[in-house]
Order: structure tokens, then sequence, then C-alpha cells
């Protein structure tokens, strides 16, 4: 796509109610926009025309550029009028919602998309089944003026589809946003704010009737019996316009309610407007979030998303978002004003921890593609296709964040996996994690000097000369309790070994930074460990062998180094003659993990010995790999479920963050050398792909926790963030920070 050449940035306006304005869509806006322009805010500029009536004016920030009264027939014309005449305007997103315009019936709101010209997005917070003529015909008439119509929803498009004849094609299901949060430890949350010793239930959002809360204060006596510590935390403060109609009737009946059934010690009124940081944690805290909704047609919640954010098991009544996100896996669907199956649900999940932890996790999987992040890449992409002529998209690259990294390391060395953010400890560690990390925490000293860099390093070469044996081999398995399992017996330790000489060179190779007993240590385990190198044959030990070589020998030059890296060299060389042909210029018969590590050892071999031919048939290579990974602006490594066989079909899906890391790694090798913007290109792409440049449009990279999750699949992102892939991402981080700052 073309770059816009004017000076500024092109123009995004939203029309929506806006904070200060307490309201569930003003809200859901500020955070949507916050995410697009977090995501790609170096593309374009979002501007906000807000919302007003005549009794409701509020004091704005500087996003805000304009506001319509609704009340007002004349300012939806003079806003055409402005829309039209904003040359940088490129697109207009609405977010609509009925009683907006009830002053006229929505007719001033259907004039005024057939008085703006620029193209139109609308995003309907409210779909209502089964039509009389005259609502149909005004959504129908409304929806005909916009190019693109947005439902939170698979029912809300269905009934788009079926009740109102709007063409499917139109309609994108962008689901309501979620914040990413870290999943705090729960028991440290309810000591903070003085519930420790309680289950949690609660509920949030602007009050009023509808929200049904009765339905749940009529089933704490029963819960109570069986559950004694309960506590029920009411969430929120009155909503505005129900103060302004009937005061705060609805809080004093259940403020009643509570005395009449002696609940004073079960129930909570957190009567304030929460700010965000404070909400989160409060959900994070809840053991099971009551959503007793008594409306049928409103078709989702930000609150019953944000709870699902939080990995809260839910009870819900049954609104079209319920439905689709909860089954026996996620929670529990009750009847509208139910006590009976509210207090049943509550009992059975109370009573059930294990089941309560296995809800939590599966809410969390199924809850991830709504994060914020994810719907800002949605609304990205629709942005993209329909004006596809006027602007492209930039992914903005994330501030570094080694906080993940950090919990995962003990004082012993970094562990192996995590169940979501949560380090397992159970799992153990291994030699290849603690290398790569090694490696990675490096990089980020080599340009960032913090001292706590110095103490992680410390940690992972401690963790490499514990793994050291007295014949100069390493083992890579060890469990919680620091000791060498069974698993160094029955698998193949060649790689792991290529790994720690690969973590080792690396980091003498910044001995004129480092400490001197740093430096030491690292060169009596690296100058032992290269001693059983010219047994190794596993191809890519070979090639992490060959690196760590040659980042050995430009700190400390030896000729037996060069001769060690010529000799490995040679091999692959061997290999490569032996397997390669038209059409598949190859080292063997098969892409499997890890291949870029493969041309990148043969180039840099080719700099320490000089043989131009390793040079010649790294770059041959390479470039062969990336015609299997590139496609369509978008990289899609070789997948795990099954290797690419040489005159075979390619499997799909099944992506890990290594294989971007390490092609990432080796386009930077390649790009320094022959200056190829081809290749710089090409590492944009593939790191767009932990930003959410995949098949699956969602995000890889978590910068929440700053740790990366494991893995691409065809449906799905695996949301747990071990080491591997964390450690994966941060070195391909920092390689870009390298190219930045050259």
């Amino acid at each position: 796509m073309k770059r816009n050449n004017t000076s500024q940035h092109p123009e995004v306006l939203f029309v929506t109610s806006y904070p200060p304005r307490e309201c569930g869509i003003a809200t859901y806006s500020q955070d949507l926009i916050n995410a697009i322009e977090k995501k790609f805010g170096d593309s374009f500029s979002i501007k906000v025309c807000a919302l007003e009536t005549k009794d409701e004016t509020f004091n704005y920030e500087n996003r805000v550029v304009s506001t319509l009264n609704t009340s007002i027939s004349e300012e939806y014309g003079q806003l055409a009028k402005k829309i039209n005449s904003n040359a940088e305007l490129k697109i207009v997103v609405f977010q609509h919602e009925f009683g907006f315009y009830n002053e006229s019936g929505g007719k001033d709101f259907s004039l005024l998309l057939k008085q703006i010209s620029k193209p139109k997005i609308i995003a309907f917070h409210t779909v209502l089944p089964c039509p009389d003529k005259v609502f149909k015909d005004l959504v129908c008439d409304i929806s005909n003026s916009c190019q693109s119509i947005i439902v939170m929803t698979n029912a809300s498009k269905n009934i788009l589809v079926t009740d109102y004849g709007i063409s499917a094609d139109k309609i994108e299901v962008i689901a309501h946003g979620t914040h990413l949060v870290s999943n705090d430890n729960k028991l440290m949350l309810k000591d903070k704010f003085g519930f420790k010793g309680h289950k949690i239930l609660s509920t949030f959002g602007l009050i009023s009737s509808g929200k049904g809360i009765e339905t749940t204060l009529d089933a704490l006596p029963s819960i109570v019996k069986t559950n004694p510590t309960t506590l029920f935390l009411i969430i929120g403060k009155t909503h505005p316009g129900v103060i302004k109609h009937e005061g705060e009737k609805y809080r004093n009946m259940l403020e009643e309610k509570v005395k009449a059934l002696h609940l004073e010690k079960h129930v909570k009124f957190i009567n304030k407007y929460l700010d965000l940081p404070e909400l989160l944690e409060y959900l994070r805290l809840t053991d099971i979030y009551l959503f007793t909704s008594k409306d049928p047609n409103q078709a989702v919640s930000g609150t019953f998303s944000y709870a699902m954010s939080c990995g809260c098991p839910v009870i819900s009544t049954p609104i079209p978002q319920a439905k689709e996100m909860i089954d026996d896996n996620t929670g529990i669907i009750i009847d509208f004003q139910d006590s009976k199956q509210l207090t049943a649900g509550v009992v059975k999940l109370l009573s059930d921890e294990p089941l309560q932890r296995k809800l939590s996790i599966n809410t969390l999987q199924k809850i991830a593609p709504t994060a914020w992040e994810n719907s800002a890449i949605a609304h990205g992409v629709l942005f993209e296709r329909i004006i596809d002529h006027d602007f492209t998209f930039h992914y903005n690259t994330p501030e570094i964040n080694l906080n993940h990294l950090k919990e995962m390391t003990t004082d012993f060395g970094l562990i192996q996996f995590s169940r979501i953010n949560q380090p397992d400890l159970e799992s153990g560690y291994t030699l290849d994690d603690n290398a790569r990390a090694l490696i990675a925490v490096c990089m980020h000293y080599e340009f960032a000097r913090e001292n706590h860099d110095l103490g992680l390093m410390y940690k992972y070469l401690d963790f490499i000369n514990f793994c050291l044996q007295p014949d100069g081999t390493l083992l890579n398995y060890v469990d919680k309790d620091k000791k060498f399992t069974i698993q160094n017996n029955e698998t193949n330790l060649e790689d792991s070994n290529g790994r720690a000489i690969w973590a080792l060179g690396f980091l003498l190779s910044q001995s004129n930074i480092i400490p001197l007993e740093m430096s030491s240590l690292a060169k009596k385990i690296i100058d032992k460990a290269i001693l059983n190198s010219e047994n190794i044959f596993s191809t890519r030990a070979m090639a992490f062998t060959i690196k760590g070589l040659y980042f050995y020998n430009l700190a400390f030059p030896r000729a037996k180094t060069v001769k060690l890296i010529d000799l490995l060299a040679n091999r692959i060389e061997l290999m490569y003659e032996h397997e390669s042909e038209k059409n598949w210029e190859w080292y063997e018969s098969y892409l499997t993990y890890a291949n870029a590590i493969l041309p990148e050892a043969m180039y840099l071999s080719s700099l320490a010995v000089e043989k131009p031919l390793y040079a010649e048939i790294a770059k041959k290579s390479f470039d062969f790999l990336i015609s299997h990974t590139f496609h369509d602006d978008e990289i899609k490594v070789i997948s795990n479920r099954g290797w690419l066989s040489k005159g075979g079909e390619r499997k799909d899906f099944g992506e890990q963050p290594i294989d971007i890391s390490y092609t990432i790694m080796a386009l930077y090798t390649f790009h320094r050398q022959y200056k190829d913007e081809h290749y710089m290109s090409k590492l944009n792409v593939a790191f767009n792909w932990f930003l959410g440049k995949n098949h699956l449009r969602q995000i890889i990279y978590n910068p929440c926790t700053g740790g990366c999750y494991d893995g691409l699949e065809e449906f799905q992102v695996n949301l747990n963030q071990g080491a591997e892939s964390t450690v994966s991402y941060l070195m391909a981080r920092m390689i870009v920070e390298k190219y930045r700052i050259s």
C-alpha cells in the first residue's frame, strides 16, 4: 500500500460519547482509542467528536476536537460540513446506541450519515431482534449509509442478517475489548483490600434496576449457610441517567433488602466509580463474578468481559454474549431472576476449588482474543480494507520489558514453564533456557548497562556451570530440587551443549563491558566444553557451536578456534552438497525447527575462516528458507505439526516464537553484510508476527507481563508464557533495538 505523502498523519474521527461522561460506551471508546493509538500510533491520528445533550456538557481532553449536541437538529448538518471539509480526515467511526438519538427518533442521525461523504463505519452496541417495519427501515437506512458495520457478538450479526436483511459480508464481529492483566496472587490482593479469609462474590458497573442485583441478594442467605465467609461486593455508583430520573431509589431498595435479610456482614457496597487499575484488582481477587442482567436483548456487557479477562469464573444470565462465551468449561448460565439457580451455582463452585481453577484458566483462554490489543488490530485491518489507498499501518514497537523474565527467575536459574503467566516451579529448569536467557540479557546489558542485568547474567552463567560435567559435556534437565533428571539419559544433548557454547561465546564477546570475574568463569567453562566439539554431528548443534566459537574468537582470537569452526562448517557444507538440488537449496531433506541458525552459522564461518564458499552456500540456503517462510507480507515458519520434506507439502499453523526469533537474528546478520533492504523489510515483517501480523491477527507478545505466548495454533494462541518463548521474544526485540540504534 502507498504511504500517505502529506506532512500530517491522516485522521480517523470517532463520533461517540466520551469521558468524563459516565457511560459504558464512553469508557469503551476511550479504551479502544487508547489501544489503537498504542498499537498503530505512528500510522494515523485519532480525533473524537463527543456526543452531548442539552442537559450534559463536559470538559474534555485534547483528543476531543468537536462536540455534537444530539438535542439540536442544526448541529448535525454543521458536523457533516466540518467532516467533509477536512482533507486529512479519511474515515469516520460511529459508536452507536439508539438512546443517543431519541430526540428525533433517529432521523437526525440517519440524515447526518447521508450528508457525510467520507467512508463510514458504524458499531452497533445494541441490536434488537424482531423489529417492526419503522424500526427495521431506520436500521437499514443507517446501515446502507455506511461502508461497514461492527457488532460484538455472532448473535448480533445473525439478527442483522436474518431480521434486517443486511448482507453478512458487510458485518464484522469484533468482540468487546478487555484489558490484559498480570493475574497477581489472589490471596495477596484480598489481604490488601481487607478481605483476608473471605470468599468473594462481586458484580460491578453503573448501578440500575436492570442489573438485577436483588437476584443475588435473595440467593445469599442460602449461600451463607454453607459458606459463612462469603462476601458480596457491589461495585460502582448509580448510573447518572438513573440519578436524574429517580435518584437513589434502586440503591436504597438494595440496602433495605440487605438489612431485611440480615446480610450486613456479607454485602459491601463500593459506591464509587473506580479507576481502572483498582477495578481490575477487585476483579482479580474475586472468586466468582455474578452477572444478573434482566435484559435478554443486552447484546454485550463490558463488565462481563472485564471479569472474564481477570480469570473470574462467571455465573451469568443468558444474554447473547454470555451464551457465546460461557460453556461447561468456563462458567454457569442461569435463567433470568432465578435465585435458586444462582445459589446452586455459587455453592457448587465454592465447594470445588479445583473446578474454580479449571474454569479460571479456560476463561482466560476463551477471552484472550478479545484483548484490547487484538481489538485494535481488528479495527486496523478493517480501516485498511476500507481505505487502502490512503495510509499504511505501522505496528508500534513495544518498550523493552524484562518483568516476566525476572518473575520466572529464581536464585538458581530460569524456570522452564509457566501456567499462563505464573511460573511453574514443578517444571524445573533447563540448560537450553538458561543459555538463551544469558544471551538475551547480555544483549540488553550491551546497550542498557543496568546493574540488575548483571545479577541475572550471573545466575544464568552459574546455572550453565552447574550443568558442566567433569568430561566437559553439559546436562540439560534439572528438577525443582536442583537434581539432574532421568531425561538427561534419554535425550540427545548435543543441541543443548551447542546452545551453551553459543551463550558462553556471546558473553565473552562482551568481555570489554562485563566484570572480569564473569568473563573468567565463562572462559573456563567454554574451554572445557569445546573439547568435545569435534565429536558433534547434529546439524543444529554444529551451527549453535559455530556461533559460539565465532563470538569467542572475536574476543580471544586463536588459530585452534578458527580450525574448529572450519571443521564444523565443512561438515555442514558436505551435508549441503549432498542434499541440495534445483528447488531445494538446503542441508537436509527436510525443513524442521530453528532452520535459520544453519545459514547464519555458515555465513559467520565464512567471516572467521575466510572461505567465500561458505558465504555463497549461506546466502543461497537463506534465500531458499525465506522463500518458504515469507508469503504475502507475512511470515509463516515451518509448523511443528509436521516438517516440510523435500518434494512434500508444507503444513500450516503450529508456529513457535523461537523460529521467528532465529529468523530475525539471521536477517539482521545478512542485512549487515549485504546491505539489502529486502532483508530488513523481512525483519520488520517477522517482528510484527509477535505484535499481531499473523494468521489469527492476535498478539503473541503480552505487553502487560513482558512475557511471550508459547505458540500460534490454527484457532488459538497458547497463553502459557514459558521461558523459551519469552526469551525468544526478548532476543528478537534486542535485534530490533540494535537496528534502531545503528
